[in-house]
């Protein structure tokens, strides 16, 4: 990118880089481009993603939030601002487990031209390994599809509402568990 600071260089070189005005006002600049350049509907994300962060980002866990999460809830969470190839903004999320307040989730998405690219137990010589089908989920409008090689730790205070549950004690959680793990260490 034309007039891009490296940044890595000048944290490298001047521990008072984090003070100095010219960072900030490059910031601005640039991320105020990258505003006017998304559509409409990209720009609506990344602005409601930032302005979570500033409204959560202090807070220790979802619970906060008067939101009491528990191994198994579907939650709609704000992933936050990614890279390319990665879940971000608010998308709905499976909890995996919870440590120290915060949740190891599986990202989701209601996404027809995912799910058809998806795994499913019946055809699994068939789609894309890091996409499972997940189906029908009671509290949901559509069927789901989860990204295994997207799951990651969050502060629970990235949960928005928790909006349906998978019995830990069924079938369908301990196959995704079990996907979940074959897809971390094949």
């Amino acid at each position: 990118m034309k007039n891009m600071m490296n940044i890595s260089d000048a944290y490298v070189k001047n521990d008072d880089f984090y003070r100095s005005e010219e960072i900030f006002q490059q910031y601005i600049f640039q991320y105020q481009q990258y505003l006017r350049s998304l559509s409409t509907k990209q720009m609506s994300r990344e602005c409601i993603s930032g302005i979570n962060r500033l409204q959560r980002q202090s807070l220790r866990s979802s619970s906060q939030l008067n939101i009491h999460i528990k191994v198994g809830d579907v939650c709609y969470i704000d992933f936050g601002q990614v890279y390319i190839n990665e879940a971000g903004y608010q998308h709905f999320g499976l909890v995996l487990s919870i440590v120290n307040h915060k949740a190891f989730v599986l990202p989701m998405t209601s996404n027809s031209t995912t799910y058809q690219y998806a795994n499913d137990p019946s055809r699994i010589e068939h789609g894309k390994n890091h996409l499972y089908q997940l189906g029908w989920i009671d509290g949901l409008n559509k069927q789901s599809v989860a990204f295994l090689n997207d799951c990651k730790f969050i502060n629970t205070a990235r949960i928005i509402a928790i909006k349906g549950h998978i019995d830990v004690n069924g079938e369908l959680f301990s196959e995704i568990v079990e996907r979940v793990r074959d897809s971390i260490f094949p």
